[in-house]
């Protein structure tokens, strides 16, 4: 079976409308029960449940309302044929925000492997992406 680049580009994708819909199941599905997701906290979810549990528990308290917006592939390429990498930047609005700042821009980096089914998220690491200035705005603060 030949698979595409595109069916990787697509995984963050699902996720992103996954998340505008407020649906932690979804956002979690291309996760395996093995799968490891590091939040930008340095958090490490261990397992499709553990993932759905904290994501679902985050959208009924603090990332109730939010959506994800001005999501992009930024590169998606096979390693091997079973295993890819894809860069994905996307920035968190608020519930009551038109427009989400730079401060709140995340870059994420998902190793993906080729499974029975189709592609699985084998990790994902969530990173924000602050400049030099707001990062040293931050320890002063």
């Amino acid at each position: 079976m030949l698979f595409m680049i595109e069916d990787i580009a697509a995984i963050p994708v699902r996720m992103t409308e996954a998340w505008n819909r407020g649906d932690a199941a979804g956002f979690a599905a291309g996760f395996g029960p093995d799968s490891s997701l590091v939040e930008f906290n340095g958090e490490v979810l261990t397992g499709r449940d553990a993932i759905v549990a904290a994501q679902q528990s985050m959208f009924d308290t603090v990332l109730k309302g939010t959506r994800l917006v001005d999501g992009r592939v930024v590169s998606a390429q096979l390693v091997t044929p079973e295993i890819g990498l894809v860069r994905y930047r996307v920035r968190l609005l608020m519930p009551g925000e038109t427009t989400a700042p730079a401060v709140r821009e995340s870059m994420q980096l998902l190793v993906v492997g080729l499974r029975e089914g189709g592609w699985q998220i084998l990790t994902l690491q969530n990173a924000r992406v602050l400049s030099f200035t707001d990062a040293a705005r931050l320890e002063t603060a």
